[in-house]
């Protein structure tokens, strides 16, 4: 239903999954161009190194260059296309950073699907820009570090992803090292070297080429994140538009830039992104894989993002966030003026955070707050009122500047310190991207709009002489592409709408499967089955599947059999004792869960997916 149908065909790039084996078993991802399969090792010098063991046709994942398609020209080019509003690129002409560890790191968590449905990059939904996917355009994010610590006025040759931003941070504000986990789950001890990383788990590698001991040492950071902005179109207008987003240029110019930015996460989507950036681990290891997932040893289907608020507690117990690694070596905010004060402002990443505003944990008066909400309520554009009401979006542009009365009533308040970590979440980016297309004069309103903001937190840091001592940091969550919204496409869905059993929370689909065993005895008269929910639940164990509908054919296409499971998921089978095992095949059927085909020895019965797909 993915590939080989002309829905398919026409919407999906390529399917990725984990089959389990010996030494961790190994990776496979497939399209119409080919199938690559690799697996995974312990590098001697930390973390994990990838190895291709095969490829049919041709590797879908080869082109893996983080700086391709780095600026608009480079997208139209791509595209053959002279609008930036239909510039739909090709997965033949596209790269796909760290394609094999960004994948291999989401099968790590219990949380992890089956498949992982990677379309086109043009070919998602109803919306004309969407993001979610591994290829280059739509992950790649913005990324600048600007303040003391870091080179001033520098462009700097680094390969970031969106898993070093956090230890750089700690390096910055001179936070101890520990003896941690690496991206390869292992400890500094257990490794055979000191402690070396920052948090208790990293993915992520300090970025030394930023850094500068000669411009000082901040006392604070404060991180811009600027949700689903278009690396691309940002710098275009501040290559091309002089006097445009003063406040933005303000800050990249006194900066210092990896050029090709920073590669998030997979999914690069809001909640696991965002994540990601606050923890220094992937998705896979944070354990929010998804902003909806499903929990199979609940059999639950969960959405943090679609609830907004009061997520922290999907965050997984085996990562750390900025926000308590910062409690960790400064302590924590004793409530006054002791310890240190740290902010998530309209943030998803936010556990540990003394100031939350999606765990519903507001420090200072609210009355205050509202007059503070009242005084900026000007910045917002008409326009959004005007065009955008009718998708849904009633609160966009109010719900920044709702975070903005947050973060100057958070410095103007003199009950508390002034806060050592601030993460604040700039959405109005994200939706107008969405809404109109991330090169549409909308979104570019929208970054204006964003510009005013930033630059009234600049000018207040500043009236209060903390400006000089504040690292920023301005990143997103992912990048954003152009769709064709013609197309209506959805791929992820395909394999439920053709009738199979499925959880499917886009891109990611759980499979409803059984597990069965078989039994032939000696004589070849009798069978034993057990059918099995093939998913475990909390305590390790398998639900018994009763009722299941149990029919054996023979090589000819005989039914020489039937049975129905009883209550503990058995059921026994009078066959044939002239026919060996291997020619007879029984079917299984329950409601709820996809039909199985498996020989009585116990074999699989499937199509070969290289034949069907490649010929091989």
């Amino acid at each position: 239903f993915l590939l080989a149908t002309p829905e398919g065909e026409a919407w999906t790039d390529f399917v990725a999954t984990h089959r389990s084996g010996p030494n961790g078993g190994a990776y496979e991802a497939w399209s119409r161009r080919g199938m690559v399969r690799w697996t995974r090792h312990h590098a001697e010098a930390g973390g994990y190194e990838y190895r291709v063991v095969e490829v049919v046709g041709q590797d879908p994942l080869a082109a893996q260059d983080y700086r391709a398609l780095n600026t608009l020209q480079d997208q139209l080019e791509a595209a053959g296309s002279d609008d930036p509003g239909s510039a739909f690129i090709e997965p033949e002409v596209t790269t796909y950073p760290y394609a094999y560890e960004r994948i291999a790191q989401l099968f790590d968590s219990p949380n992890a699907p089956d498949l992982v449905v990677n379309p086109r990059s043009f070919a998602y939904g109803r919306q004309p820009g969407q993001h979610g996917g591994l290829d280059v355009v739509q992950a790649r994010a913005p990324l600048v570090f600007s303040g003391p610590g870091v080179k001033a006025g520098a462009v700097v040759d680094a390969e970031a992803r969106a898993v070093d931003i956090a230890p750089t941070i700690a390096r910055l504000l001179a936070m101890p090292l520990i003896d941690g986990r690496d991206g390869s789950g292992r400890s500094s001890s257990q490794r055979g070297v000191p402690p070396d990383v920052y948090f208790k788990r990293q993915d992520g590698r300090v970025l030394e080429a930023v850094l500068d001991d000669d411009t000082g040492k901040p006392e604070r950071v404060y991180i811009l994140l600027l949700d689903g902005q278009s690396h691309m179109e940002l710098t275009h207008r501040l290559e091309t538009e002089s006097d445009s987003l003063p406040h933005l240029r303000s800050l990249i110019g006194r900066g210092t830039i990896p050029p090709y930015r920073s590669t998030p996460n997979l999914p690069s989507i809001t909640w696991p992104s965002h994540n990601a950036i606050g923890t220094a681990c992937w998705s896979g290891h944070h354990d929010i894989v998804n902003p909806t997932y499903y929990l199979r040893e609940s059999k639950q289907t969960v959405s943090p993002q679609g609830q907004q608020f009061d997520s922290a507690r999907f965050l997984g117990d085996e990562v750390e966030t900025l926000f308590e690694a910062v409690h960790r070596a400064f302590g924590p905010w004793d409530g006054a003026m002791g310890g240190a004060f740290t902010a998530s402002i309209n943030e998803p990443c936010v556990r540990g955070a003394d100031h939350g505003a999606l765990e519903r944990q507001l420090v200072g008066d609210r009355e205050w707050l509202k007059e503070l909400t009242r005084e900026t309520e000007v910045d917002i554009s008409p326009r959004w009122a005007d065009e955008l009401q009718r998708h849904g979006h009633h609160l966009i542009g109010l719900t920044d500047n709702r975070a903005l009365a947050q973060a100057r009533q958070l410095f103007l308040d003199s009950t508390h310190p002034a806060p050592k970590l601030v993460y604040h979440e700039f959405s109005l980016p994200d939706g107008a991207s969405h809404d109109y297309g991330p090169h549409h004069p909308g979104a570019r309103e929208a970054l204006d709009e964003t510009d005013i903001r930033i630059g009234r937190i600049l000018n207040l840091l500043d009236d209060k002489d903390l400006f000089e001592s504040t690292l920023f940091v301005i990143t997103a969550d992912h990048g954003m592409a152009v769709q064709n919204v013609e197309l209506n496409a959805n791929p992820a869905r395909l394999p439920e709408r053709h009738g199979m059993a499925t959880v499917t929370t886009e891109p990611l689909i759980y499979l409803r499967d059984l597990d069965i065993a078989v039994g032939v005895a000696h004589d070849g008269r009798t069978a034993q089955v057990s059918v099995l929910d093939n998913d475990r639940d909390e305590a390790g164990q398998q639900d018994r599947i009763s009722g299941a509908q149990i029919r054996v054919i023979d090589n000819k296409g005989r039914q020489v059999a039937t049975s129905r499971t009883d209550t503990g998921g058995n059921a026994g089978l009078a066959i044939p004792a002239d026919l060996r095992p291997d020619e007879m095949t029984m079917e299984v059927s329950a409601e709820g869960f996809n039909v199985r085909h498996i020989r009585l020895d116990g074999t699989n019965v499937a199509p070969d997916l290289r034949t069907v797909l490649y010929g091989a």
